[in-house]
């Protein structure tokens, strides 16, 4: 039975091991068993599932995980975790646990060997610091994933939604309305972990899109295309890209782009749609052949 959502069994662990919070590892566990189970709703766990859990900690939430689903693979890089997770996972036999760092760790064999090839979910409570390598590496690897369910700073959950126009909307926006539908389904206060962090997170589902959402020829281009605009967020649109050394076009070709385009050569590249973008990529593609 999963027994660390409760406090005082977490610190009876940590006591146990005499464990310290490493900060370069972004380290605060989940002390709430109600945002837990939101976790393991909002992800749609079933019998089904193998499950790919990124930072498992002292395996607070890959218990629930374990009770909820066909296997786990809980990847944790803190080599002092490992006997934790040992003794707190014992009484499991559907889990195994990896000592790697996740950007390192080969996901598409990992789903081929133990899910078939299937797309696999992914849970996980992230360490801020390394949320967005982590989100666009599954994605760009295009790991064959059903939805990722993850715990993240608020602000970057807000920022993942986000639409034109508004402060938070970005290059992040556009990355991950790409590849997939976020919907945050939890606010979650810093008195839910241990220890505290200073800021407020949320529990964001990202679900794969089936189909992108848009025709585009080159992915890789619109994506320097986007970083491009977004890199100096009060520079015009044109002034953007011109100041982009990956992006070899003249300051003509560009201006002809956006004029191609259909919108005010002034335009700041917030405005633009993830529609907009792909438009603009595939005709600065077409000129550069």
């Amino acid at each position: 039975m999963a027994t660390l959502g409760n406090p005082q069994n977490t610190i009876a662990v940590l006591q146990k091991y005499n464990f310290n919070f490493q900060k370069k590892f972004g380290q605060n566990f989940l002390i709430d068993t109600r945002v837990l189970e939101r976790i393991i709703a909002a992800a749609g766990v079933t019998k089904e599932d193998f499950v790919l859990e990124i930072g498992p900690g002292i395996g607070t939430m890959t218990q629930y995980l374990c009770e909820n689903a066909r296997a786990v693979a809980a990847v944790e890089i803190d080599k002092n975790l490992i006997p934790i997770l040992e003794d707190t996972l014992s009484d499991y036999d559907n889990v195994e646990v990896i000592n790697d760092d996740i950007l390192k760790v080969d996901i598409n064999r990992l789903a081929e060997e133990r899910n078939g090839g299937k797309p696999i979910k992914v849970v996980a409570n992230l360490p801020y610091y390394i949320t967005t390598p982590i989100i666009m590496g599954l994605f760009e690897s295009h790991v064959p994933i059903d939805s990722i369910t993850i715990m993240v700073q608020k602000e970057v959950a807000d920022r993942m939604q986000v639409g034109p126009g508004t402060k938070d909307y970005g290059a992040l926006s556009l990355a991950v309305q790409y590849y997939a539908k976020p919907e945050i389904v939890a606010n979650v206060p810093p008195n839910c972990f241990m220890p505290r962090p200073n800021v407020g997170s949320a529990v964001i589902r990202l679900t794969r899109h089936t189909e992108v959402p848009v025709q585009v020829e080159d992915e890789k281009l619109m994506f320097r295309i986007i970083r491009a605009s977004f890199n100096q967020r009060r520079k015009t649109l044109a002034n953007g890209l011109n100041n982009a050394p990956d992006i070899p076009l003249s300051k003509e070709k560009i201006g002809e782009a956006i004029a191609q385009l259909g919108v005010n050569p002034s335009i700041r590249g917030e405005a633009l749609t993830l529609e907009q973008f792909a438009k603009l990529s595939n005709i600065i593609e077409n000129m550069l052949k």
